[in-house]
């Protein structure tokens, strides 16, 4: 594993300067000095995260380090006070709203699956896909061949061919996630952040996450935020560690939970 030091630009936020702009268009999230404060606590402290084109990347640490809100940062959920986010390149994620960060790529699942219960997993699919024309029109959607091409596609993805015209309600509290996350990518987008996805799954469907979403981010970059350390092992791939807000350790696991910091405030408890 690299050095994170290698690939991490200036951090001076607000700099323009040529190399500083050169630095952001490697990289499809740049954070950057980001801090933001709730009634005087700061819940992200001044930190700075960097994910390549393609990359996955998961993301741990201790209740309230700060893992949620930077995924609101990211999402547009919530305005940082200072530092920058952005996107693709040369897209000020700070400058838009949910709605429209959604719309540029950035596709995000929620621990609990939110999923439509009454339609079946295909419905389920097709509304996603058919999502882009908005609300109303999307409810009276016709598919086409095409479309019923890249649903097959991505039920394959997400382990449901076989449960395609099951209702969404008879699946497993597994399935659904894998139908959340087929959703997402009905959507295309260029950046998946998924919260602890594996919660309340069981160890079977555990492994086959994990198989997942290294399939998935041969396509996408992803971002996982999770608690259970088997799974981020499975995973393999570059670990952050938050805490108070800030990165507190970042490299392999390995490297990541053999820092006494680390072992301290997280893995330790």
């Amino acid at each position: 594993m690299n050095d994170v030091m290698e690939k991490t630009p200036d951090t001076a936020a607000g700099s323009q300067h040529p190399a500083h702009r050169e630095h952001k268009a490697k990289f499809l999230l740049y954070l950057s000095g980001v801090s933001v404060a709730f009634d005087g606590f700061k819940a992200i402290n001044n930190l700075s995260l960097f994910l390549e084109p393609g990359e996955m990347r998961a993301i741990i640490g201790p209740n309230g380090a700060g893992k949620t809100t930077m995924m609101d940062i990211i999402t547009g959920k919530t305005r940082p006070d200072e530092g920058e986010v952005f996107f693709d390149g040369d897209i000020d994620l700070t400058k838009h709203d949910e709605a429209d960060i959604a719309n540029m790529g950035i596709g995000r699942k929620f621990q609990k699956p939110t999923v439509f219960e009454t339609l079946s997993v295909e419905d389920n699919i097709l509304l996603a896909l058919a999502g882009q024309r908005r609300a109303l029109p999307a409810l009276f959607y016709r598919s086409n061949a095409a479309d019923m091409a890249k649903i097959g596609e991505i039920l394959d993805t997400v382990r449901l061919s076989d449960r395609r015209q099951d209702l969404a309600a008879n699946l497993s509290h597994g399935q659904k996630q894998w139908l959340e996350i087929g959703m997402l990518l009905a959507q295309k987008p260029k950046l998946l952040l998924v919260d602890e996805p594996v919660a309340g799954m069981t160890d079977s469907e555990t492994e086959e996450t994990a198989k997942l979403l290294r399939e998935i981010a041969r396509e996408q970059s992803v971002v996982v935020v999770e608690h259970d350390m088997h799974f981020v092992r499975e995973l393999g791939v570059k670990v952050t560690c938050l805490h108070e807000g800030s990165v507190l350790a970042e490299g392999s696991l390995d490297h990541v939970s053999s820092n006494q910091k680390v072992i301290d405030v997280y893995l330790g408890r």
